[in-house]
C-alpha cells in the first residue's frame, strides 16, 4: 500500500521541481538537459544627488544671470524652475528672477536674497544659493550747471497741481499745491442744478448723487471750498458732448429691457451694456456692444446757454475768477471716447466741427459769464487725436490694407488736411481775429505717455523703476524714442510712408505744443491736465514726479495737474515730491519762481533744476540722483557771489516719512576776477537733494 506523501509528491513531482528553480534561480531544464537563461535587470533611471546654484552676489540695480547645474547619475535633467525670496522677516521685495534664471534687483534691497533651484525631473531636489546684494560703489557724478545770470521764463505755479485733491485736506496743504482739477469721465455729464453724474462705461452706465443731491452743496461746489481751504485755485469742467445726467437712480442698459448682458452691477439691476457671445446674434467672443438705447432714459440734453448759467451761477456763489472764484474752465474730457465711454448717450466718434464749433460755442459762453475766467481745450488724451479725429481714427482702424488710425482720414481730408489740433487753434484764432476777444487761454493734453502701463503701478524691481525715470524724456529730449509714438503720417507728409509700421516720432510733447502755439494761435498757454507715472508708493516714484515737476518748470509749462493723487496714507513718497518744490522746510519755503538755464552733463544719473525765488534773492536748486549709488558731483554756479553757506534737505528712501534737513554746504566764492561760485558735496542713491544758496 503507497503512503500518502509518497503518492503525493510522485504525481506533483513536476510542479515541485519549477517552485524550486524559481526559488533557487537555477536552470532546471528540460529535455536535452540545456539551461534556461536569467531575465537581465532593468538599468536604474537618471537620479538627482545635489543642485548647485551661482552666483552668490549681486549688485544692486543690475541684472544677473544665474546657472544651476544638476548633478547625479545617468545623466538627470538640467531644467529647473527659479524662485527667489528675502529673508524670514524681511518687509523688502526680493526682486524679480524670470523662468530662464535672470535676476533684477530690487531697491531698497535686503542684505541677501535666497535663489532656488527646484529640478523639473524631482521636484524634491532643490538647490539654493544665499546671494549678497550690495551698493554700488560711491564714485564721482556728471558735472551741473546753474547760471544764476540767465533767467530764461517765469515759472507758472499752476504747474503743481493735482486732479480731486479732496481726499485728505491735511496732505493737500502740506503738499502746497496750487491748483485742483475738477475733471475725469464723470464730469462729463455733471449737472450742476440736481448734483447729478453718470458714470459712464467706467461703472455700468448709472447715475449716481455727487455729494448731497443738492445744488448748493453738491460735490462741485464742495471741491471748491475745500480748494478755498487749502489756498488751491478751482479748474472746472463743462460739457461740450452735448448731455448732462437727468437724475441720480437711472441706468442706460436696465437688465429687465436688456437681459442677459455680459456683466451685471452689484448695487443695481444695471448691465454693462455689452451682449455676450451667442446672445441676441453676437458672434464675437469678446462681446457686442448694446446699441438703439434710449440717451434720455437717463440724460438730458444741455448747449452752451446751460454752460454760461452754470458759469453765471458759479460766479455769484464764489466770485468772478480775478476774486478768488473758479479759476480756469476745462471744455470737456477726452473727446476721443466719447463714442465708447459715454456711447449710451454720444455712440459716434467726434469730429474736426463737433469739437471746435461746440468748442467755441461754450467757451464764448464761459467768457460771457466771467471775462476774467480761462478756458482750456480741446483736453485730448490720445496720440492719433492729435493729429486726427476720431471719426478719422475708427475710419482708419476699419479699412484696409492697413486698418490704422491714417489709413482713411476722411475728415482731415475735408479740412484741408490740416492735423487736428493745428485746426482747433487755428479756428480759435481766426474768431479772436474777428471779434477782438480771446476765447483760448490753453492748449490742453492729457499725456500718459509712461511706457508699459506704468502709470498708476507700484515701483516694480530696479529694470521697471529705471524705464520709469527714463521715460520722463517723453516731455522735452529729442532723442527719446517709443514704439507707441509712430510718425502721424498723413499722406501728404514729406516723410508719408505707406509702410503699415511707419517709423517712430520722438514726441518732445512740451516742445511740440510750444511749436502748434507759435505757429497757430501765438499767446495760448499750455496744460497739462492729466498724467501718472505711477510708484507713488516708493522713492522710484518719488523721484519721477519731482523729475516731471523740475521738467515743468524748465519747459515753461503753464498748468500741470497729476491724476490720481497720492494717498497719504499709502502713498507718501509721491506727496514728498510735490513737497520738494512747494514745502521742503515745512513752513511752504518753496522752489524759485524765475527758471535759471540749468545743465546737468549727465541727465540720466543726475538732473538739476535751478529757479531764483525773487522775494528773498534766494537760487533754489533741486538735484534728482537717479542712480543706485551715491554721486559725488561739483555744481558750478556762474554769475553768483554767495551771501553764505547753502541750506540742504534730503529726501531719500532712508526716511520716506518726510524730507529732512541736512548740514549747511559750504559755498566757494568765484577766484579773484571770476564770476562763478562752486559747491561740493555727495547726492545721496536715489535721493532728491534741495539747496537754498544766497546770493550777494
Amino acid at each position: 500500500m503507497e503512503r500518502p506523501l509518497a503518492g503525493f509528491l510522485r504525481s506533483n513531482r513536476a510542479a515541485l521541481a519549477g517552485i524550486a528553480c524559481g526559488i533557487l534561480m537555477a536552470g532546471c531544464g528540460g529535455g536535452g538537459g540545456g539551461s534556461t537563461p536569467t531575465t537581465p535587470t532593468e538599468p536604474s533611471g537618471p537620479t538627482i544627488t545635489s543642485i548647485t546654484v551661482s552666483p552668490n552676489a549681486a549688485v544692486v540695480g543690475t541684472q544677473v544671470q544665474f546657472t544651476a547645474v544638476v548633478t547625479g547619475t545617468n545623466s538627470p535633467s538640467q531644467s529647473v524652475t527659479w524662485s527667489i525670496a528675502a529673508p524670514t522677516g524681511s518687509a523688502l521685495s526680493p526682486g524679480t528672477i524670470t523662468t530662464s534664471g535672470l535676476y533684477t534687483t530690487p531697491y531698497p534691497a535686503p542684505a541677501t536674497v535666497t535663489v532656488t533651484a527646484t529640478s523639473t525631473q524631482d521636484t524634491t531636489k532643490k538647490g539654493s544659493a544665499t546671494v549678497t546684494l550690495s551698493q554700488p560703489a560711491a564714485t564721482t557724478g556728471p558735472v551741473l550747471s546753474i547760471d544764476a545770470g540767465k533767467k530764461t521764463h517765469a515759472i507758472n505755479p499752476y504747474i503743481y497741481g493735482m486732479n480731486f485733491y479732496t481726499l485728505n485736506t491735511a496732505a493737500a496743504k502740506a503738499a502746497n499745491i496750487t491748483i485742483d482739477r475738477w475733471g475725469g469721465d464723470a464730469t462729463s455729464r455733471y449737472n450742476y442744478q440736481k448734483d447729478f453724474t453718470s458714470s459712464a462705461s467706467d461703472w455700468y452706465f448709472e447715475n449716481q448723487v455727487g455729494k448731497t443731491g443738492v445744488q448748493d452743496t453738491g460735490a462741485f461746489n464742495a471741491q471748491a471750498q475745500s480748494d478755498l481751504a487749502i489756498g488751491a485755485k478751482t479748474m472746472g469742467t463743462v460739457p461740450v458732448n452735448g448731455w448732462v445726467a437727468k437724475d441720480g437712480t437711472s441706468c442706460s442698459f436696465p437688465t429687465a429691457t436688456y437681459p442677459n448682458q455680459q456683466k451685471t452691477a452689484p448695487d443695481r439691476a444695471c448691465g454693462n451694456g455689452v451682449y455676450p457671445q451667442g446672445v441676441n446674434g453676437c458672434t464675437s467672443s469678446s462681446g457686442c456692444n448694446v446699441t438703439g438705447n434710449d440717451p434720455t432714459l437717463t440724460s438730458t440734453t444741455v448747449d452752451a446757454t446751460w454752460t454760461g448759467n452754470w458759469v453765471t451761477y458759479l460766479v455769484s456763489k464764489f466770485g468772478t475768477a480775478a476774486n478768488g472764484g473758479i479759476a480756469v474752465y476745462d471744455l470737456d474730457n477726452e473727446p476721443s471716447w466719447w463714442d465708447a465711454v459715454h456711447r449710451d448717450v454720444h455712440p459716434q466718434p467726434f469730429t474736426y466741427d463737433e469739437v471746435t464749433e461746440n468748442g467755441i460755442a461754450h467757451a464764448k459762453a464761459i467768457k460771457a459769464a466771467d471775462p476774467t475766467a480761462e478756458v482750456s481745450g480741446p483736453v485730448l488724451d490720445f496720440w492719433w487725436s492729435y493729429f486726427y479725429s476720431k471719426k478719422d481714427i475708427e475710419s482708419g482702424w476699419s479699412s484696409g490694407p492697413c486698418y490704422v488710425p491714417w489709413q482713411n482720414p476722411v475728415d482731415r481730408n475735408a479740412h484741408s488736411g490740416i492735423p487736428l489740433i493745428e485746426y482747433y487753434l487755428q479756428q480759435f484764432k481766426a474768431y479772436e481775429t474777428a471779434h477782438n476777444a480771446r476765447l483760448l487761454d490753453y492748449l490742453d493734453l492729457h499725456t500718459y505717455f509712461a511706457p508699459d502701463n506704468l502709470a498708476f503701478s507700484t515701483a516694480g524691481d530696479t529694470s521697471v523703476q529705471k524705464e520709469r525715470l527714463n521715460s520722463t524724456r517723453v516731455f522735452w529730449d529729442p532723442t527719446y524714442i517709443d514704439s507707441n509714438f509712430q510718425q502721424p503720417n498723413y499722406f501728404a507728409d514729406s516723410n508719408y510712408t505707406s509702410n503699415c509700421t511707419p517709423p517712430s516720432q520722438s514726441p518732445q510733447v512740451i516742445p511740440m505744443m510750444r511749436k502748434w502755439v507759435d505757429t497757430d494761435y501765438p499767446g495760448t498757454k499750455l496744460a497739462i491736465t492729466e498724467y501718472n507715472w505711477g510708484g507713488q508708493e516708493h522713492i522710484n516714484g518719488a523721484l519721477a514726479q519731482a523729475d516731471i515737476l523740475g521738467i515743468f518748470g524748465r519747459e515753461g509749462l503753464d498748468i500741470g495737474t497729476l491724476w490720481g493723487p497720492p494717498d497719504p496714507s499709502t502713498q507718501t513718497p509721491g506727496l514728498m515730491a510735490f513737497e520738494a518744490f512747494r514745502n521742503y522746510d515745512g513752513a511752504n519755503s518753496a522752489f524759485g519762481d524765475t527758471a535759471l538755464l540749468s545743465t546737468s552733463a549727465d541727465q540720466g544719473k543726475l538732473s538739476v533744476y535751478g529757479a531764483l525765488r525773487t522775494k528773498d534773492n534766494m537760487v533754489t536748486v533741486v538735484v534728482i540722483n537717479k542712480t543706485y549709488g551715491d554721486l559725488s558731483s561739483t555744481l558750478s554756479l556762474q554769475n553768483l557771489t554767495p551771501d553764505g553757506p547753502a541750506l540742504a534737505f534730503l529726501y531719500s528712501s532712508a526716511h520716506l516719512a518726510g524730507i529732512v534737513a541736512q548740514p549747511n554746504v559750504t559755498v566757494t566764492p568765484p577766484a579773484s576776477g571770476g564770476t562763478t561760485s562752486t559747491l561740493s558735496t555727495t547726492f545721496p542713491a536715489q535721493s532728491i537733494t534741495i539747496l537754498i544758496i544766497p546770493k550777494v
